[in-house]
């Protein structure tokens, strides 16, 4: 197996709301923002080569499937469909996927399955040859989302994967299509039924840990539906992490995708972070 990071469209957000009840003068170390706040979040995603014979797309980001208005408002600044960018320059098109795993759908993870903002066309899927895999408990989620997060979904995206034919909702600690070489965990505190894949020593926090700044154990977004839920749910997470000498894969960190995790004085702290993924990675 062959692991890259893929950088997606990139957003600026209202940093207050990503730190939810954390006063700024805490947040502020962490992080830089503009003029209104907001600070600078990648959208990125993992993508395994040769994962059970197939190429495996971890996520897609943001994408560019907001019409002008919608891109103001959620601070997408690029005006091109950088995931699929970002796949060519690593020697891959979208029609070279053949699974793609989806940890939610929210429109920050799941967007990029979708192409380019055109007023004059409807949106297709991008990868319209593979099959993706969605949690089953977050599916029905999707499809009957409470007024708090209805916002976060995009109706279109999941009329499109069930009329594809190639939706597969996903409900075990495995799914066939990637065998046992990939080990799925869920959390509910950021979304009920966010799902975890570990592929190698590598896991994908999503949005239980979207950056480096949210490994603190107390920190959690205005956006996480159950907070202190996640918080728990945090905690048995990275102290899994480290007993199994784990790395965490961040989709939200603007500068790393990959750290390890640590303890120092009683406190989960980052360690060892790369800014580019692309390695081999041989089973044991």
């Amino acid at each position: 197996m062959k692991f890259y990071s893929i950088e997606g469209n990139r957003q600026k957000l209202d940093a207050g709301a990503m730190f939810g009840n954390a006063p700024k003068a805490l947040w502020s170390r962490w992080v830089e923002v503009d003029e209104l706040n907001r600070m600078e979040l990648a959208c990125r995603a993992l993508l395994v080569e040769n994962l059970n014979g197939h190429n495996v797309l971890f996520e897609t980001g943001i994408g560019n499937f907001f019409e002008p208005k919608l891109k103001q408002r959620f601070g997408v600044y690029q005006d091109r469909h950088v995931l699929i960018d970002s796949l060519s320059e690593a020697g891959f098109y979208p029609e070279d996927i053949d699974v793609v795993v989806l940890s939610h759908l929210h429109f920050d993870h799941a967007g990029g399955m979708l192409t380019s903002w055109d007023a004059d066309k409807d949106p297709e899927l991008v990868f319209n040859k593979a099959q993706y895999l969605v949690g089953s408990d977050h599916w029905q989620r999707a499809m009957n989302p409470h007024p708090r997060d209805r916002a976060s979904f995009i109706p279109v995206l999941h009329d499109l994967l069930q009329d594809s034919g190639r939706l597969q909702l996903v409900s075990g600690p495995m799914h066939e299509l990637l065998g046992p070489d990939v080990q799925f965990t869920y959390t509910d505190g950021h979304t009920p039924g966010l799902m975890h894949a570990q592929v190698g020593d590598l896991v994908f926090a999503t949005d239980l840990i979207p950056g480096s700044a949210w490994v603190h154990i107390p920190i959690s977004m205005g956006y996480d539906r159950f907070p202190e839920q996640l918080i728990d749910e945090k905690s048995v997470f990275l102290q899994n992490v480290i007993d199994q000498n784990l790395r965490l894969f961040f989709t939200h960190d603007p500068e790393y995708p990959v750290a390890n995790i640590e303890q120092k004085d009683g406190r989960y702290v980052v360690a060892n972070p790369i800014k580019k993924l692309e390695e081999e990675y041989s089973p044991c």
